[in-house]
């Protein structure tokens, strides 16, 4: 059988010249800048935040970010937009030690290849290029730093939170956790997902993603006798959930209480 080598290397994240507005340059240098090839030679960016203080004799847990349509690229630094202030905080640091892993997915691909405007999709048979590179690098991470795999957490927004669906309907055994915001699955896979801790999040208003998409998944988990998940909607609220949703202390608090039990 073919063998592939799989490979990550890191490099001190950098100021960039062409950084954004309002871009905290002594924040991301907490997040270092890293590549990963996965076995099908896909390059995948990312950023990786360690805990500070490691202790070498503690498993840490490890959370996965999935970003929004609007960061897909190669330049490893739009892919923090919207988290870096959220992850970076002093607060999230001191109180929730981690490895968080911020993947870039790359223009004209997504995490999950469907059209997030519609009101239902069907799972595709194959998991997405760069959602795979993801998974293959989470798996890498979690032997290389001897994580916690009872804790290992997944959340995304938008095509993001499509991605995150898309990743707990593939492996439903694998996080101890999910917090997808504004995304959508396929129902289909409803009944897969009954013994998973998720909590969702959705504007009422949102017309980008359809806040049918986060209902009907709710509803049918419920449907199939999952108890384990938790829906909060924003009344009014547009596409930019995730800002409430992961300033809400609750959140982290929440998803950081969730652990797999061994059986």
């Amino acid at each position: 059988m073919k063998q592939f080598i799989i490979t990550i290397f890191c490099l001190v994240a950098f100021c960039n010249c062409f950084a954004q507005n309002n871009v905290d340059e002594n924040l991301r240098k907490q997040f270092e800048k890293c590549y990963f090839t996965d076995s099908c030679n896909t390059i995948l960016p990312y950023r990786l935040l360690r805990p500070l203080n490691i202790d070498t004799l503690k498993q840490y847990p490890v959370v996965l970010f999935l970003h929004g349509a609007g960061e897909r690229g190669n330049d490893n630094e739009i892919n923090l937009t919207h988290i870096d202030k959220i992850f970076g905080s002093e607060d999230f640091r001191k109180n929730y030690p981690c490895y968080v892993i911020i993947p870039q997915c790359a223009e004209n691909f997504r995490w999950c290849e469907t059209d997030w405007t519609l009101p239902s999709h069907t799972m595709p048979n194959n998991i997405s290029v760069y959602l795979n590179a993801a998974n293959q690098l989470l798996d890498s991470l979690v032997i290389a730093v001897n994580a916690d795999t009872n804790r290992l957490y997944i959340t995304g927004l938008s095509m993001g939170g499509f991605g995150t669906w898309d990743i707990i309907s593939r492996f439903p055994k694998k996080f101890a956790a999910a917090l997808p915001i504004c995304g959508g699955a396929d129902l289909n896979k409803a009944c897969s997902l009954i013994n998973i801790p998720i909590k969702t999040f959705h504007g009422s208003a949102d017309k980008v993603v359809k806040v049918i998409r986060t209902r009907n998944i709710v509803n049918a988990i419920r449907k199939c006798g999952g108890k384990n998940i938790t829906y909060i909607e924003y009344p009014g609220k547009g596409h930019f959930v995730w800002t409430p949703a992961y300033s809400d202390p609750e959140t982290f608090k929440w998803l950081f209480s969730q652990k797999k039990l061994n059986k």
